[in-house]
């Protein structure tokens, strides 16, 4: 097993994120940034849509979970309708997608915040703008071994 491999994934393959964000700007960045480090990468505008793409949009599901292959789901924490706590709270109550690391990312350092969405299951909470440097730190996530990089720790500068 190579130690680049991502989880799920073949050596070959590229990891695929689903980045969700409300701000264009910041959709477009997080997107560049993944590309960048060789992800493939889907982006929704909202929770509800990030939930129809999983296919836990309502009870059905439109997707079978060996059709959808996502290795990690980053969102913003403040959108309106569906914030990113209760779409990590959805995604982890979910049987099919509760293993897929979720990171939160938000401009306010508020501690109790990050803490609620870390006890929730969140694997990393990072403050925004994102930079490169904070997607190459996302990568021990997504390898198939899943080792923790240093635990569960705000990633903020």
């Amino acid at each position: 097993m190579a130690s680049s491999s991502w989880n799920g994934l073949d050596c070959g393959e590229e990891p695929h994120v689903l980045a969700v964000d409300d701000s264009v700007i910041d959709r477009k960045l997080i997107e560049k940034l993944l590309k960048n480090s060789d992800c493939k990468v889907t982006t929704a505008e909202n929770g509800l849509r990030a939930l129809e793409y999983l296919g836990l949009g309502d009870e059905k599901g439109t997707l079978e979970s060996s059709d959808l292959k996502v290795n990690m789901i980053i969102t913003d924490y403040c959108m309106p309708g569906m914030t990113g706590y209760e779409l990590l709270k959805k995604i982890k109550e979910s049987s099919k997608m509760r293993e897929v690391p979720v990171v939160i990312m938000s401009s306010e350092n508020i501690p109790t915040r990050i803490n609620k969405c870390l006890e929730e299951g969140a694997q990393e909470f990072m403050l925004k703008p994102l930079q490169q440097s904070d997607v190459k730190k996302l990568r021990c996530h997504m390898m198939k071994l899943n080792k923790p990089c240093n635990g569960r720790f705000c990633l903020g500068r």
